[in-house]
Formats: C-alpha cells, sequence, structure tokens
C-alpha cells in the first residue's frame, strides 16, 4: 500500500479546507490594468475592473508564492502566504539581497509568473490567487 499523497494536518486547518471555497465574481479576479514595477523594484499593483486595487511589495509576493514546494513550507512553519520565515539571531547578519524578479510574464490570461533572483521560478500567480491575497505590505 503506497502511503503517496497523505498529509498530516492540524484539525483547524483539515476544517478550513474542509470548507467549500466561494466563487468570486468574474469582474473581481478580471485585471483591468496590471502594474510590474520591475525597474523600480518596488511591486505589483493590480487595478480590478469591479473598482478594487491590490498591492504587494515583490519581497511579500516570494514569501506568498503559490508553488507545491513553498506552500508546504509555510504549512509547516504554521506561516501565511506573504510572511517570512523566522530566522535565527546572529551576531553579525548576513547580507541578503534584496528579492526582486529578474523577470515576470503573463501566463495565458489567468496568471503571472515571476523568476526570482534567488532562482525560484515555479510559482504561478493565478488572478484568483492573487486577489484573494491580503495585501502584503506598501510599494
Amino acid at each position: 500500500m503506497s502511503h503517496e499523497g497523505i498529509r498530516i494536518v492540524s484539525q483547524e486547518q483539515a476544517e478550513r479546507e474542509a470548507q467549500p471555497e466561494v466563487k468570486l465574481p468574474v469582474d473581481a479576479v478580471t485585471p483591468a490594468k496590471v502594474r510590474v514595477m520591475k525597474t523600480e523594484g518596488t511591486g505589483v499593483e493590480i487595478d480590478w475592473r469591479d473598482g478594487h486595487r491590490s498591492k504587494w511589495t515583490f519581497a511579500w509576493l516570494r514569501e506568498a508564492c503559490p508553488c507545491a514546494t513553498c506552500h508546504e513550507a509555510r504549512d509547516a512553519d504554521g506561516r501565511k502566504p506573504g510572511i517570512p520565515k523566522a530566522q535565527p539571531a546572529t551576531l553579525l547578519p548576513m547580507f541578503k539581497e534584496k528579492i526582486r524578479p529578474l523577470e515576470a510574464n503573463a501566463v495565458g490570461k489567468y496568471a503571472l509568473r515571476f523568476k526570482w533572483n534567488d532562482g525560484h521560478e515555479s510559482g504561478i500567480y493565478s488572478w484568483e490567487y492573487l486577489r484573494r491575497l491580503p495585501e502584503g505590505a506598501e510599494v
């Protein structure tokens, strides 16, 4: 018997996953305007067709990566999307380059995909996923 696909989750997570996901209206998940401010190095702003505007910094979006690897790592640590992993306190903190996308591309008409300067590039940020995310720090 194979155990592939079996995962252990908390009762809270099991209850959350058991709730049916409410489908958002089409205008709520259809962007009217998308600004990826790669040159400025700041982040992403989306004006949605229903009039709402969402903003995220690149660092926040990187920490909210929807790929399976990042999602599982956040679940294991009990972190929500956009929240970085806690770093151990050190006497002399190491320099860490500011996270930024090397590339940002549309995926069909339904998503964005980033190639990050840390080498990660497997996350596909669908419009629905982005609309459901909370605002991520100031852009």
